[in-house]
């Protein structure tokens, strides 16, 4: 049901090295950069796999709130290497891989923050 979904953050270069590590093991990557002259200066860009679907906008302001997004891990292998991907980043651990049956017997997710804080989870819904 969403089509794509974007975030502001503080400080876009040190989110951007962030977030190319995190979504490597899922299989995303920086997409697309949106010409700044469209931006009025700032910097957009959008990861996915085939197209952009989660953006990054710069943002003088510190987000007001935090969020949180959950990216589709094809296996629960890619959750693991997003995990340890985004801890050498210099993400925070917030919850590591493993089945969290209370939401469905077989959701395996691992959760970090980013840079601003925002709480960022790869999930696989697999049994295996």
């Amino acid at each position: 049901m969403i089509d794509h979904l974007g975030i502001n953050v503080c400080n876009f270069e040190k989110s951007k090295s962030f977030y190319d590590k995190a979504m490597a093991p899922l299989g995303a990557s920086l997409l697309y950069m949106v010409p700044e002259e469209y931006t009025g200066g700032a910097k957009v860009g959008g990861y996915g796999r085939d197209r952009p679907v989660f953006w990054l906008s710069d943002s003088t302001d510190k987000p007001k709130s935090t969020q949180h997004v959950a990216f589709t891990a094809r296996s629960r292998a890619e959750v693991d290497a997003f995990h340890a991907a985004a801890l050498a980043a210099g993400g925070k651990d917030n919850g590591g891989p493993g089945l969290r049956p209370h939401y469905h017997p077989n959701y395996y997710g691992a959760f970090v923050f980013d840079p601003d804080g925002n709480n960022v989870e790869a999930v696989c819904h697999d049994a295996e």
